[in-house]
């Protein structure tokens, strides 16, 4: 086995958390899951398996305390009553058992609780509408209110003891209801929860006293809190009121968990975000505090980790989006292995789960969310169930994680690729502005594929049926990817548009990541709604086009609401002068104007263009999998056992599907599964 490093001996070691230590520095922060209290089994496995990996502390997503915060339909986490505790047992026994201390973050929605499952009254510092535009506003807060909201908080704080927590949040921060009362713009109260700092500090300041005393004999206490005011550029900190504040009460708690007022850069996508984006917002905090302190920076290489250490800006390392892409992240730095890390991309995918109020995926990382129904390991797979000779077709990212999940598993696994370079479609995206971090989808499972004697890999061959029938493999694998259509199919129209002008002025994206691009005035026409359209537009800004960004929808990338980067991808085109139409449609082309419609009314109108991208829908690349099925039909000879199409080539969609779809058909070669049933589903059993 490998030795560690000494250079990253720091990472290991102990941290006293008031009356509980954690073994080493690797901390997941809380984050949500899209499992909660409605899959307490799969959220269990979830967590176990970051332990096993090597987290010292492992946190839930944020826990409601009371029926009145009700995130509904987000199925986030609870401590409301006795059957909660014994939900929260299946996960803290399992981090226990890898020696990995568990933590709750205890959450009060406020007025961004509609409470739509309990019907309860929001309650916030004033009265003020949803802030997810649910047509609800919450009551203002009464003394009676603030009494009670202690008592629930308490009470879950001791719920949470009992469920074997060792770490109890007071969670200040990210717009619910604590972080209300220190916003000197929505507290406006003339009692002493309100007008100066110290009121409004006091709420906040009496529940992190209560929970010591409820609970702090056995847990520490944390708070997870927003150490600036907000309003500055990017790594351009502005501290006020929130810096006075922490100063104020840097003693009270047992370890400090710190964030910024700016969602969208604390959790950024690697497009707009680098690692470590944090660290000048952290900078004065270790000087006012004795408490242990964390943050986020999706913290990836362990030489950063362990400069910030060492510099004094942190006291753990705090991990959402790593601990997802590689739960056993400490483990591999600890063994000496940091070149196995499955490095997080920063493409937010597992940040949709929680946005549609569904179980976590990961683009990196195909076991995530999978880990109790299905029993998929990050790191251990099951031995091969036959000598079959697998021949995969494709080195695009369903093809590359299928060869090395079968490689892995013991197979003999041909991977024919029909160009010289790996990687298929993530080779070229990565290509395109801000996307370079998505090559590491590539570069991780070329690397491991490299250590596997098993796995043959043949590039420049591009096979036809009588290459695949010759090389007479047992199984075959169609991992062909698709190609973006150029005659505007899509949500928009579902036909192919008519009429378009012949030839070089309709492009699509593989044209512009080929280097095929236009000149002139170019419309993008963005029918898809994530990222595509925006970053070609980008694209072909810096290569000196007058741009104009067009789509039938209501807002730019609509679909990226839900990583989370829709407003900094607007910010971008502006910031660029892309214009950017909206509500509109294309109808037609003709080489010189452009005809769209809007998307309510059908009213038309034209505007001059050279050219035009479509980015609307693709077409999967699926003629050697129907020629290889009519093959099988006449009985050709050399046909295989099975064939199966998997990724694009079956149904165009996000990497992550791409993955995901590789890995489960590695995993489930030769294997006993019920088509009808193929996962376990966490249910409440009856008797």
């Amino acid at each position: 086995m490998n030795k560690r490093d000494p250079r990253y001996d720091i990472l290991f070691e102990p941290v006293k958390i008031g009356p509980v230590t954690a073994k080493n520095r690797f901390y997941q922060v809380p984050h949500c899951t899209g499992m909660g209290w409605l899959r307490p089994r799969m959220v269990a496995e979830l967590r176990g398996i970051k332990a096993e990996g090597g987290w010292g502390v492992v946190c839930t997503e944020y826990c409601s305390i009371h029926p009145a915060s009700d995130d509904t339909p987000h199925p986030s986490h609870s401590l409301w009553d006795k059957n909660d505790i014994k939900s929260h047992r299946l996960m803290t026994d399992k981090l226990h058992e890898h020696g990995a201390l568990a933590g709750a973050e205890l959450w009060v929605g406020g007025s961004r609780s509609a409470n739509l499952l309990t019907h309860e009254v929001p309650m916030d510092v004033a009265s003020m509408p949803n802030s997810n535009r649910d047509p609800y506003q919450s009551r203002a807060m009464d003394r009676n209110d603030i009494k009670e909201l202690k008592r629930w908080h308490r009470n879950a704080a001791l719920r949470a003891k009992e469920a074997g927590f060792d770490i109890v949040y007071v969670y200040a921060t990210h717009h619910y209801l604590l972080d209300n009362f220190l916003n000197p713009k929505l507290n406006t109260r003339s009692d002493e929860y309100g007008g100066s700092l110290e009121n409004r500090m006091r709420l906040i300041r009496e529940i992190i006293e209560e929970t010591k005393d409820a609970v702090g004999d056995k847990c520490a206490v944390a708070v997870r809190f927003t150490v600036d005011d907000g309003g500055g550029a990017d790594g351009v900190p502005v501290h006020n009121d929130r810096m006075a504040m922490f100063e104020a009460m840097a003693e009270l708690p047992d370890l400090w968990d710190i964030n910024i007022r700016d969602y969208s850069l604390e959790m950024g996508v690697s497009r707009f975000t680098k690692e470590g984006a944090l660290e000048a917002y952290m900078s004065e905090v270790k000087s006012k505090t004795s408490k242990p302190v964390v943050t986020v920076g999706r913290f990836t290489s362990p030489d950063t980790m362990v400069s910030q250490v060492k510099r004094g800006i942190v006291d753990f390392i705090g991990a959402a989006r790593p601990s997802i892409a590689d739960p056993f992240l400490p483990q591999k730095i600890e063994q000496g292995r940091s070149e196995d890390i499955r490095e997080c991309i920063g493409c937010n995918i597992c940040y949709t789960g929680d946005s549609r109020a569904v179980p976590i995926r990961c683009t990196q990382n195909p076991t995530m969310g999978e880990e109790w129904r299905r029993g998929w390991h990050p790191e251990k797979i099951d031995p091969k169930g036959s000598n079959s000779r697998i021949l995969v077709v494709g080195a695009g990212p369903a093809g590359l994680e299928a060869a090395l999940a079968l490689g892995q598993r013991g197979y003999d696994v041909m991977l024919a690729e029909a160009s010289l370079e790996l990687g298929g479609r993530v080779s070229n995206e990565s290509q395109l502005p801000g996307l370079s971090e998505w090559a590491r989808v590539r570069d991780y499972r070329v690397t491991q594929l490299a250590k596997l004697a098993n796995v043959e890999i043949y590039r420049d061959n591009k096979l036809d049926l009588d290459d695949i029938l010759a090389i007479a493999a047992d199984h075959v694998v169609i991992a062909t990817g698709a190609k973006w259509r150029n005659d505007g199919y899509g949500h928009y129209h579902d036909t192919p548009m008519q009429p378009l002008t012949p030839g070089s002025a309709i492009y699509t994206p593989n044209d512009i990541m080929s280097g095929r691009l236009p000149e002139g005035r170019t419309l993008v026409y963005d029918d898809d709604g994530f990222y595509m359209a925006s970053v070609i537009a980008e694209k072909l800004q810096q290569e000196g086009n007058e741009v104009i960004y067009l789509t039938p929808e209501s807002k730019v990338s609509i679909w990226s609401v839900n990583n989370a980067e829709q407003p900094r991808v607007h910010r971008r085109l502006v910031e660029l002068n892309i214009e950017i139409i909206l509500n509109h449609g294309l109808d037609g082309f003709d080489g010189e104007t452009a005809t769209l419609s809007c998307a309510f009314t059908g009213r038309q109108h034209d505007i001059k263009a050279s050219n035009v991208v479509m980015v609307t829908c693709r077409s999967s690349e699926d003629k050697l999998y129907y020629d290889l099925q009519d093959a099988i039909e006449s009985k050709r000879e050399g046909i295989p056992k099975t064939v199966k199409r998997i990724g694009d080539a079956e149904a165009p969609s996000i990497i992550a599907a791409a993955t995901f779809a590789g890995h489960k058909y590695a995993r489930e070669l030769d294997c006993d599964i019920d088509a009808d049933n193929p996962f376990k589903h966490d249910r409440v059993f009856f008797e």
